[in-house]
């Protein structure tokens, strides 16, 4: 089955049928939301809540347990005290349910949940100062910390062996590097696989492991207003990327996620660093290894999003959203190198450090 049949393509009609006969729910107000290869809907019921209707595409409703894995986790982490969304349990108490519907290719299965709805604005749409990526670094680490504290039967299903957007997966990527022909960047992407098989796949074994959220981008992060000119995080969306992993990838994620719409952008590794070492100190081979995890990341983004435009042209606006920047943020990350991107990072994360703490202490 191809990417554009897989992903669902419901009517604002079928959805709510759907909410009714699941939740006996009466919907007042529907609308579509963004979603990479799933489908979302902001819904408003006349009962008076407010809601995230999530269908997931064809091929991921067919792995039951890791869905149900993800809907654990987010709410292990909200009971734990994160901004994260909860299941809303259908009439008959279960909190996800696979339901036989038409998207235009006929009877397809797509495993639906209603989520809470989060307030909040996104990332993306703020300007993120220092502070703030402390705060993300901070939230980031302390979101993989607590999901060690987890137990459940299924839990080896984050395992995801071959998960393309795992960056444990790096070298999956050669099978797509085609849809870069005549890109600036083809040349800069094949260097950084060739790099992360000789520098990285070594030290694997020196990485801490843990649960990865895996997709901590500035569309992922909500945040309110927090003061006159402060913001607070607000909500953290969408756990499909998780997988097992290891620390030192969430925080290259994260720092990649971060540098998109920055005007700044070599200068948000630094920030992020010092709030997540304010959780999860690196060790050496980590630290050492950071840098090239970033671009592995952008590398990942762009190859990905280009090849999916191929399956997908018509949603082709969203699933190009990073790499409109991304581009130009892996080039000038190429150009600097490692040891000065590193030199910006660590003398950068060692001075607010200390600035927090120099606060604290008056």
């Amino acid at each position: 089955m191809s990417t554009k049949e897989s992903k669902p393509n419901l009517s604002r009609s079928q959805i709510t049928e759907v909410i009714k006969k699941l939740y006996g729910l009466t919907v007042s107000n529907i609308r579509p939301l963004p979603s990479y290869d799933d489908q979302n809907f902001y819904v408003d019921s006349i009962e008076g809540g407010e809601y995230l209707m999530k269908v997931m595409n064809s091929a991921d409703s067919q792995n039951v347990t890791l869905t149900g894995l993800q809907t654990h986790v987010m709410n292990f982490l909200h009971q734990k005290g994160l901004p994260t969304q909860t299941a809303i349990p259908t009439l008959t108490g279960q909190l996800m349910s696979l339901e036989e519907l038409d998207c235009g290719f006929g009877n397809q299965k797509y495993l639906v949940r209603l989520l809470t709805y989060l307030h909040g604005t996104t990332v993306a749409k703020i300007t993120c100062g220092p502070q703030m990526l402390y705060e993300i670094g901070k939230m980031a680490a302390t979101l993989d910390t607590i999901l060690l504290q987890m137990e459940h039967t299924d839990i080896r299903s984050l395992e995801r062996e071959g998960f393309i957007w795992s960056l444990s997966n790096i070298p999956l990527l050669n099978q797509y590097l085609h849809v870069m022909d005549g890109s600036p960047v083809q040349k800069i992407v094949k260097a950084v696989l060739e790099q992360y098989d000789t520098q990285i796949v070594p030290k694997l074994t020196l990485f801490r492991k843990c649960i990865n959220h895996g997709d901590l981008n500035d569309h992922n992060l909500l945040v309110k207003p927090d003061g006159p000119s402060k913001y607070k995080i607000s909500g953290i969306l969408d756990f499909g990327d998780m997988s097992s992993g290891y620390f030192i990838f969430e925080l290259a994620i994260t720092i990649m996620y971060m540098m998109i719409e920055n005007p700044n952008p070599v200068e948000v590794g630094g920030p992020v660093l010092a709030g997540w070492e304010s959780v999860f100190r690196l060790n050496d081979a980590e630290r050492d290894s950071l840098y090239l995890l970033v671009l592995c990341r952008f590398c990942q983004s762009l190859v990905l999003a280009r090849y999916t435009v191929t399956q997908q042209p018509e949603n082709e606006e969203y699933l190009m959203i990073t790499s409109k920047t991304g581009i130009r943020h892996l080039s000038r990350l190429w150009e600097l190198g490692k040891e000065e991107v590193e030199r910006i990072w660590f003398q950068s994360a060692a001075q607010f450090t200390q600035t927090i703490l120099d606060t604290n202490c008056n």
